[in-house]
């Protein structure tokens, strides 16, 4: 039986990217995303559902992730999905699921303090990238838009 383990995101960073070495000197990055989604309740009221997912990266992505982001910046990110399992201090079975990202792209194109970058980097080649206004990295996000109607049925 075939099987898929894909997974595209769109988030604002939740903290600071924590890069540090293995032992092995391959670099690591862990960082939170914070996944917000705007719906319509079944008597109209408008609400907010926010999910916290942790991220992990590895290799020139986890350095890349560790310099160009920081808490609140939004970023795309492609990845799997991968269950850690590891016994408690008091000896319970303990789980949970992350994503480990394969690839990212930048969102936006500002910095924290409203100046543009007049470079991306490309993270498949790390080469610059355009500043293409048609490129799926500079268009708004649908779910910005407040009179986004949950009720499309498709």
């Amino acid at each position: 039986m075939a099987s898929l383990n894909k997974v595209l995101l769109i988030g604002n960073l939740t903290r600071d990217p924590e890069v540090r070495m293995m032992s092995s000197g391959r670099p690591v990055c862990n960082f939170g995303l914070a996944l917000n989604r705007s719906y319509k309740d079944a008597d109209g009221n408008k609400k907010e559902e926010v999910t916290f997912v942790d991220i992990e990266c590895f290799g020139p992505r986890a350095e890349a992730v560790g310099r160009f982001f920081s808490k609140g910046r939004p970023i795309f990110v492609e990845g799997r999905l991968k269950l850690d399992q590891w016994e408690s201090k008091e000896g319970e079975k303990r789980s949970a699921i992350r994503v480990v990202l394969d690839n990212f792209e930048f969102v936006d194109t500002g910095k924290s303090d409203g100046t543009s970058t007049s470079t991306e980097m490309n993270t498949r080649g790390n080469n610059p990238a355009s500043t293409d206004s048609n490129s799926p990295a500079n268009q708004p996000l649908a779910s910005s838009d407040p009179d986004l109607d949950e009720d499309v049925p498709f």
